[in-house]
């Protein structure tokens, strides 16, 4: 059973080029493992894009982030090449970590309940305890949540960094048009003295 403040299950796993990810090696650095169902899948490919994208966020906070499913290491490699995937991606081909992290077990699906991985991550902090657990989540949106949460833990900034961004090219373009205008009106005054003339 996964909680806030306890030290994270252990773990070994393989990455899609076979080398063996310990979370023991990471201790001194912030780890986000989120679990997701199948490679390739819409949700799936949703969720691992968006961590990608936020990969430069994540790196900032000193964050390394991890994606597990059952999946084969091929099947890693061509889901990694077809979506340009920057993030490293685990097998756990017996589930047995996934069970460890509450990340498998029974859920609904399509109004069924079934038995499968079950979408869910983990912000293990440096000292190797969970730092924000999320037992179930959705897959658009997530990484943003991942990221805003570790950036409060780290006492920093918890807006969106793209939010944060678009408004200040919005206030750029905005300026712009500003300085635009002023232009053509002064341009026009200077016009209707010259015709005056």
């Amino acid at each position: 059973m996964i909680q806030i403040g306890r030290a994270a299950p252990a773990f070994t796993l393989p990455d899609q080029d076979g080398q063996p990810v310990a979370l023991a090696d990471l201790r001194g650095r912030w780890v986000v493992l989120y679990f997701y169902p199948r490679d390739d899948t819409p949700g799936c490919t949703v969720e691992a894009c968006e961590f990608t994208a936020a990969l430069p966020d994540f790196r900032a906070l000193d964050a390394e982030v991890f994606g597990c499913s059952a999946d084969s290491a091929s099947a890693h490699t061509k889901f990694i090449a077809k979506h340009a995937l920057g993030i490293r991606l685990l097998t756990d081909a017996d589930r047995s970590v996934m069970q460890r992290y509450g990340a498998f077990g029974k859920k609904k699906m399509y109004g069924k309940e079934v038995e499968g991985v079950i979408r869910s991550t983990v912000l293990i902090a440096p000292d190797g305890t969970v730092a924000q657990h999320w037992p179930t989540v959705r897959a658009a949106g997530h990484a943003e949540q991942v990221r805003s949460a570790l950036a409060a833990l780290q006492g920093g900034a918890a807006a969106p960094a793209k939010k944060a961004a678009k408004k200040a090219a919005t206030k750029k373009t905005a300026a712009k048009k500003t300085a635009a205008k002023k232009k053509t009106a002064k341009k026009k005054a200077v016009q209707k003295k010259t015709a005056k003339k």
